[in-house]
């Protein structure tokens, strides 16, 4: 086999959102010495997915500052200005405020767009080959390269790329996760499938917003446009997936739908050309090598690292950001073959991208546990999550700012959050509700009356409590930097961005408020 010995400073596996968008930034930041990079990717033909198709207004403000917005142009882009949610006919829009916007598209246009932007760079070669392996020193284990295949190439034109820096960006299912963090592994857990279809010149209820549908004893349904004739459709399906997906969508999602979508909707199901795409769930650990239980020389960026429920449209946003951050952590070190200097400088970036990262990823699957609602608890919670945005004001500004990724604090999170199960309980003792009256009979709106006090009192306990379930093991996740696999960890709760004992009475204080 050919050993063909190429010196790079840096090599980036995987040319998809993250691994596009570092390569350009490393090869942007003035250096004494400009880097020499490689970047891998398998096949340079335009992919075809159906998620990475929504980037909200922080993902585009971070687009901006790694100079890169012009990979939203030419794509037939399409502005996003907000949101509505919709339970069968009754709509709340949600606006960004401020005059943000995000952008939708298809993903392939715009990943070719990084592409070309990527190999335009100074100094990157952008390399079409399958990495097989990762290459260790036989006297340090560290990594110094990778051995991979050219496309199309004979088993004898194998290459051997060597560099003091790799970087992993082989996205949610990455071939090198395990060797890279080693013992500290997380395995990716997949809560459930999105099952995605484009819709041909569909009405919107608000043109240009992202439209979430909220369903009875199913997930949650998305749609926003990606081009001027197409919409993309995704369907939360939790596993086991029915066989037959166009019956399920047909019978139990579509009369669930706002009237003005049922036709395209019916149409594009018909047609039954149905992606499919698992929803995972992948905490961040810490990087840096043997201090912390992971290989040196190497890293993980992007889904191969952190992953997040993608109702929100949260990913690329997170991504971009990270990039944001390492680059500029990665500018301190102008050797990167001084591992101690890389290490101190990951450290500093899993921190420094919690602010953002740690409220996109709780805010994900918060809303995804109340918008999928499967128990009765959780239904209170998502109808008084309904009724909070119909409140507007701050109850929509502050909810909406943590989604489009302009806001980035946890704390602004937690109290929306508990406001909302507050407000939930005051619903359900205020609101009046459909009762079943017997067979036959229509079910009739009922006021709570004192009699029903004792039970209602008792449900709201139950109601906090699951508020709490759902809500604290997120923010467990986000605020540990270990792997629940490492046995040796400190347990030691680093509160890095702060989460005041208090917040919980500040949270009732304001529900207090707001209902009274």
């Amino acid at each position: 086999m050919a050993d063909l010995k190429t010196p790079y400073d840096v090599i980036i596996v995987g040319a998809g959102v993250a691994g596009c968008s570092l390569a350009h930034a490393l090869a942007s930041t003035p250096r004494r010495e400009p880097l020499r990079i490689a970047l891998l990717e398998r096949s340079l033909e335009e992919p075809d997915r159906i998620v990475g198709e929504l980037l909200q207004p922080g993902g585009v403000m971070a687009l901006q500052q790694l100079g890169l917005e012009e990979t939203l142009e030419e794509i037939d882009s399409i502005p996003v200005h907000g949101y509505c949610v919709t339970r069968k006919e009754n709509i709340v829009h949600i606006p960004y405020p401020a005059g943000h916007k995000g952008r939708s598209f298809h993903h392939g246009k715009f990943i070719m767009n990084l592409r070309n932007a990527a190999k335009k760079a100074k100094g990157v070669d952008v390399i079409e080959a399958t990495v097989n392996d990762l290459i260790e020193s036989e006297s340090s284990q560290q990594i110094i390269g990778v051995a991979a295949t050219k496309k199309n190439a004979k088993d004898s034109e194998n290459i051997s790329l060597y560099a003091h820096l790799v970087i992993i960006a082989d996205g949610c299912f990455s071939n090198f996760r395990t060797k890279v963090m080693g013992p500290r592994v997380c395995t990716p857990v997949t809560k459930s499938y999105f099952v995605g279809v484009i819709l041909d010149d569909a009405t919107l209820p608000y043109q240009y917003h992202g439209t979430v549908c909220l369903t009875e004893s199913a997930g949650p349904v998305l749609l926003y446009q990606i081009g001027s004739h197409d919409t993309r459709m995704l369907v939360d399906v939790k596993a086991p997936v029915p066989s037959d997906l166009k019956g399920h969508i047909l019978k139990k999602i579509v009369p669930q739908l706002p009237s003005v979508l049922h036709t395209s909707v019916t149409d594009a199901v018909q047609g039954g050309n149905f992606r499919k795409m698992p929803n995972s769930f992948l905490p961040s650990v810490m990087q840096g090598g043997n201090e912390f239980g992971t290989k040196e020389g190497v890293f993980l960026v992007g889904d191969a690292w952190n992953m997040r429920h993608p109702l929100t449209g949260g990913g690329m946003t997170v991504a971009f950001n990270d990039i944001v951050i390492l680059r500029d952590m990665l500018a301190r070190v102008q050797d990167f073959s001084h591992w101690d200097e890389v290490r101190e400088g990951l450290r500093r970036w899993h921190w420094d991208r919690k602010p953002l990262a740690s409220t996109v990823n709780i805010l994900s699957f918060a809303l995804y546990d109340l918008f999928g609602a499967d128990d009765d608890n959780l239904e209170v919670l998502r109808t008084g999550c309904f009724k909070y945005f119909e409140l507007g004001g701050e109850c929509i500004n502050g909810p909406v700012s943590l989604l489009a990724a302009t806001i980035q604090s946890p704390a602004t999170l937690f109290y929306h959050f508990f406001a909302v199960a507050f407000y939930s309980i005051w619903v359900m003792f205020t609101h009046a509700r459909l009762v079943e009256r017997g067979p036959g009979l229509k079910p009739q709106l009922i006021t709570p009356s004192f009699t029903d006090y004792p039970f209602l009192l008792i449900k709201a306990i139950l109601v906090i409590w699951t508020a709490v379930v759902v809500f604290l093991p997120l923010l467990w996740t986000e605020i540990r930097w270990w792997s629940p696999n490492d046995k040796n960890a400190r347990t030691t709760i680093l509160f890095r961005y702060g989460m005041p004992v208090a917040a919980l009475a500040t949270v009732a204080f304001g529900a207090f408020k707001l209902t009274f």
